[in-house]
Formats: structure tokens, sequence, C-alpha cells
């Protein structure tokens, strides 16, 4: 319930929101419940982080199976990417945590990246890394200061997707494709 509060607190006022007492109030508990639960502020922000990027790694993960599979388009790889950075709120608690030096909140984030890379990797190189590491700080990027900065350029604001689709579609250009056969 805790997390569920704490989520909903993110998206509507931002992560300067997502305090120990905010979120008791908003569940109808005390203070000093979620103390004893999380221990801090940056301990619920924590587990908040952990369940957002657990969640969201999930959804990108299926999308790229789906994408390999060709089920999927890579604009949904890199909508929910972008989602989860923007609109999810990810974004702004990442940066939140960093601001307020609690940088090991992130870890939770880290990893979840780190295990979605390791179930997507195929082996040979270290493409998926850098794809994914692309992918994330354009996303990132643009839930900061994406829309200004596009706006300030005179470009629409769908130009970082539509640069992180480009770089997706090149990065696997070939490698999704099956090998062709070997004639004896």
């Amino acid at each position: 319930m805790a997390l569920e509060a704490a989520r909903a607190l993110l998206l509507e006022s931002g992560p300067q929101a997502v305090t120990l007492k905010a979120v008791a109030a908003r569940m109808g508990r005390t203070h000093a419940n979620l103390l004893h639960h999380f221990g801090s502020a940056a301990g619920l922000q924590k587990a908040l982080a952990g369940q957002l990027a657990t969640g969201i790694c999930a959804t990108i993960e299926q999308a790229v199976f789906d994408f390999r599979a060709g089920t999927a388009t890579p604009r949904k790889v890199v909508d929910l990417a972008f989602d989860a950075f923007g609109r999810e709120g990810a974004g702004a608690l990442a940066s939140w945590m960093l601001l307020t030096g609690n940088e090991d909140a992130l870890d939770p984030i880290v990893g979840a990246i780190h295990d979605l890379v390791d179930h997507l990797h195929d082996g040979e190189d270290d493409s998926v890394s850098r794809t994914v590491l692309k992918l994330c700080l354009l996303a990132l990027g643009d839930a900061q200061l994406g829309r200004p900065l596009a706006a300030a350029l005179d470009l629409p604001p769908c130009t970082a997707r539509d640069m992180a689709e480009k770089m997706l579609v090149e990065s696997t250009a070939g490698r999704l494709q099956e090998p062709a056969e070997i004639v004896a």
C-alpha cells in the first residue's frame, strides 16, 4: 500500500512529494508505521525505485522479445523506455535521488537494467549493453529536458524518440534476421 501511495504522489506532485509523512497521510497511517518499514524517506524512495524499475524492465523485456519475434516494432520498445522515464516518473525520481545525495537508492534501477541486459544478451559482444545504455540515456535526457530543448531548437517534441528508434533499428540490423542457410 505504501509503494502504491508513493507512486501516486510521484506522478501527481513529483519526487519531492514522496515523503514518509505524505505517504502515511495518503494511506491513513502514521509516520511511525512507515519509518518502521522503510527506515527513512530515502528507504521508501529506494523501494519505490526498485518496484518501478522491476515492472518497467519486465515490460520492456517482453517488448524486445516481441520485437525479435517480429510481433512488435522498434518504436514500441522506444516508447516504453521513454514513457518509463518520463510519464511514469522514473527519470524525475532518479534525478531527485541524485540531487539529494541518495545515490545508493539508484541501485535498484541500475540492477534492474543490468538484469534486463543479462536476459536480452545474445552472447557475442556488448552490443546489447551499448544499445540499452544509449536508449536509457536518451530516454532519461528527454524526460528531464527534451520538450523545452526540442522547442528551443525548433524540432518536434518526438525528435529524441525518433532518434532512439533509428538507433535501435540500426543497432539490430542484421542481428534479428535468420542466418543464411549453408549449402554444401
